[in-house]
C-alpha cells in the first residue's frame, strides 16, 4: 500500500474522478491511501511523523530529484519487494520544514514546473498506476 499524506482541502470533483479512475485500477502493493490534512496543520503533522524504518518516505518537491516513470516504477516495486511501506508527502504552498526534507528518504519532483496541489494528486494517481502497469508488464506505458 502506499500511504499519500497531502495538505489542503478534500479533492475537489474534477480531481476526485481523476484519482478515483486510477485508484479503481491498482492493484496491492500499488494500491493508494489518502490522508488529507488542513494545510496549515501540516508541517505540525509532519513533525510528529515517525518516520519508522519500515517505511520509504517520499517527498514530492520541485527541488527534488526528476525520475522516469521506469525509474519510479523501479523504486516502488523495490520497497515492496522489501516488505516497506511507501509514505509520499505532498507539501503545503510553501513546502515542508527542512528536517522533513532530510527525514525523507527520496525527494522527488515531478518537473521543474510548480503545480496546484490538486492538479498534483491527479498527477501522482496517474504516475502510480503507470508504474504499477510497468513493474506487471502491461502495455499501458510505451517506450
Amino acid at each position: 500500500m502506499i500511504h499519500i499524506i497531502a495538505g489542503g482541502r478534500k479533492h475537489l470533483d474534477w480531481v476526485n474522478i481523476a484519482v478515483s479512475e486510477y485508484q479503481k485500477r491498482l492493484k496491492k502493493p500499488f494500491n493508494i491511501e489518502w490522508e488529507l490534512i488542513e494545510e496549515e496543520k501540516l508541517n505540525q503533522y509532519l513533525a510528529k511523523w515517525p518516520f519508522s524504518g519500515q517505511q520509504y518516505v517520499i517527498l514530492l518537491d520541485e527541488r527534488g530529484r526528476n525520475l522516469s516513470s521506469p525509474e519510479l516504477s523501479g523504486i516502488l516495486s523495490q520497497q515492496f519487494v522489501n516488505s516497506r511501506e511507501v509514505v509520499i508527502i505532498i507539501g503545503g504552498a510553501f513546502g515542508v520544514s527542512e528536517e522533513i526534507r532530510q527525514k525523507s528518504n527520496l525527494v522527488w519532483s515531478l518537473s521543474r514546473l510548480v503545480f496546484p496541489h490538486q492538479l498534483v494528486r491527479a498527477i501522482l494517481a496517474e504516475q502510480v498506476y503507470r508504474a504499477q502497469e510497468i513493474w506487471n508488464g502491461g502495455k499501458y506505458h510505451h517506450k
